[in-house]
């Protein structure tokens, strides 16, 4: 299953937040194996961006892992409200 996951955080932060997350990712994919990739709103809404955290074919437990990561640095800090995290098969693997 492919894990995603979504929050909002200051346009103003975005410099900042932008390298933290990449480092983040760089050390799950090294550490996991799971190829990520990084999304963003293009459109500020309020003073916030939209992020978009993207972990593909994730084996079993490793959200827990993520949080845990995630919990050992100055990410959630900077995210406003919560994260939100879904769960998609891929179907063309399923058929």
């Amino acid at each position: 299953m492919d894990l995603y996951v979504y929050y909002r955080v200051q346009a103003a932060d975005t410099a900042v937040f932008l390298t933290k997350i990449t480092q983040l990712q760089d050390n799950l994919a090294r550490e996991y194996g799971v190829r990520t990739a990084l999304k963003r709103r293009p459109e500020e809404q309020d003073g916030l961006h939209t992020w978009m955290e993207v972990y593909l074919e994730v084996a079993e437990g490793f959200e827990a892992k993520l949080e845990q990561a995630v919990a050992t640095t100055a990410l959630p800090s900077m995210i406003v409200g919560k994260r939100h995290v879904e769960y998609f098969l891929d179907l063309t693997l399923c058929a």
